[in-house]
């Protein structure tokens, strides 16, 4: 089962990505998708939806600022009363279902889902799958089995903060594969722009074309302009002058042969628009991208040199100009652009989720604390000491680690289940006793398919360089 939210098409498109993956395998018999913001009421689906949108036009710095603020793990509770009221449909398709691994691409299930398997009303593996570059705090969740982040720094973050290497993987966002030709290059004929109109926006996506006419260097241009009509028939007449080098389109399902045709890419770095420039080694043009995410998408894709970014429509001209003009610098941008390109990022997360432990990772409450903690103090959680540093508990069997928890939780645990050599023994006879409740949200939740289940307990490990390292550490005094 994949869970989605449709706030814009990326979360929605990577779920349909995955879904591509799930049909290709044999081993999968059946798969749902699921917006959860579909299942919601109109006003709350609105809300989030419209209302974002409508703060990016408006207040582009009010989005910024609560981008930044929401960057905290563990800040605040997404799941508040009202939330909860809404997920109610979202719960109910998931019993009937019955799924044996959830992945979410959107933040707001990725919460419910771990809200759910914490109180046991689901019993599958569950993976959360970001669609940006660069990893946001409100995707941490509470418990989960794998999660996926776009790139490496986004794992060394992630472990930065206190989630166990063994449970982070860096695969790329999920985008669906088409097959394509190969495009024949001729060296004769001039460079195609493919320009992504509709995502701009009405004014901007025509300030964006406009400039482009200014362009000295020969070229040719595609202008996409999705559903919008009146956009599209903007563009016919603004381009109507240099019909013989511009080609306008409204919708099109011939998006990924364009990508692989063009030659740069001018629009707003997306996590998913990039990602599939970044497949077809299309390096991009950035202009007018939503303060937060796609800042930080662009940041990236910059700083890997497949990339450059107009901060004013006034000098698109000028900066197309300067890739194209510069010998040899467009083909190094589009080199750039295939190294970091991730085509299989589908295949190898549904790969990794199937292959996960069984048992989830589940980060109390009180570990919580210490990891909001850490990040507000610009601190690695594994630099934390005294009562409130972390631990992890690790299956030997599987080498993976089951729980985050403070030294202080560590009392409790060890008075009713110690056992040889510094492990424990979590039996689920006992998990009726007066433990206190986090305690005994933990054992539930790990004791969930094993009546024993033998730990041993680590101190938390400095970031690793290598995906799957999980070296041990000595108890912090």
């Amino acid at each position: 089962m994949i869970l989605s939210a449709g706030v814009g098409s990326g979360h929605n498109s990577a779920a349909a990505a995955l879904k591509q993956a799930c049909l290709a395998r044999d081993d999968i018999d059946e798969v749902l998708v699921v917006d959860v913001l579909e299942e919601s009421t109109a006003l709350y689906r609105d809300l989030l939806g419209k209302g974002y949108f409508a703060l990016v036009d408006s207040a582009p710095w009010l989005v910024d600022w609560g981008y930044d603020i929401s960057d905290r793990p563990f800040k605040r509770r997404l799941l508040d009363p009202w939330t909860r009221a809404n997920a109610l449909s979202t719960v109910t398709a998931i019993k009937r279902f019955k799924p044996t691994a959830i992945i979410c691409t959107h933040f707001l299930p990725a919460q419910l889902v771990a809200s759910l398997l914490l109180r046991g009303t689901v019993d599958a593996r569950t993976a959360v799958v970001t669609t940006d570059y660069d990893f946001q705090g409100l995707w941490l969740t509470s418990a989960f089995h794998a999660f996926f982040v776009a790139r490496e720094e986004g794992r060394v973050q992630l472990t930065a903060l206190g989630v166990p290497a063994d449970r982070v993987r860096s695969t790329g966002i999920p985008i669906s594969t088409v097959e394509t030709h190969e495009p024949v290059r001729d060296p004769a004929h001039p460079p195609m722009l493919l320009i992504s109109a509709g995502a701009s926006g009405g004014d901007y996506a025509r300030a964006v074309v406009r400039q482009s006419l200014h362009v000295r260097s020969a070229f040719t241009a595609t202008v996409v302009c999705g559903r919008n009509d009146e956009l599209r028939r903007s563009i016919e007449k603004l381009v109507a002058p240099a019909a013989d080098r511009y080609r306008v389109l409204g919708y099109t399902s011939e998006m990924p042969q364009l990508l692989r045709d063009a030659d740069l890419f001018i629009g707003k770095p997306g996590g998913l628009s990039a990602s599939e420039c970044m497949a077809a080694g299309l390096p991009m043009v950035l202009v007018n991208p939503i303060p937060g995410q796609e800042v930080r998408n662009g940041d990236y894709l910059m700083e890997q040199g497949a990339a450059v970014r107009c901060n004013t429509p006034s000098t698109i001209g000028w900066k197309i100009d300067q890739v194209l003009g510069e010998p040899g610098r467009l083909q190094q941008m589009q080199e750039n652009a295939r190294r970091i390109g991730r085509p299989h990022a589908a295949a190898d997360v549904l790969s990794a989720l199937i292959s996960a432990p069984t048992v989830p990772l589940v980060v109390t409450r009180a570990a919580q604390k210490s990891i909001l903690d850490a990040s507000e103090r610009r601190l690695i959680a594994s630099d934390l000491s005294g009562p409130k540093a972390l631990l992890r508990l690790v299956s030997p069997t599987t080498d993976s680690t089951v729980a985050l928890l403070r030294v202080e939780e560590l009392d409790d645990l060890q008075k009713r289940y110690a056992g040889p050599d510094d492990t424990l023994v979590l039996r689920r006879e006992d998990t009726l006793l007066p433990l206190r409740g986090e305690a005994r949200r933990l054992l539930s939740t790990v004791l969930r398919d094993h009546q024993q289940l033998v730990v041993r307990v680590e101190a938390l490990s400095a970031p690793s360089r290598a995906p799957t390292a999980t070296t041990g550490a000595q108890l912090p005094s």
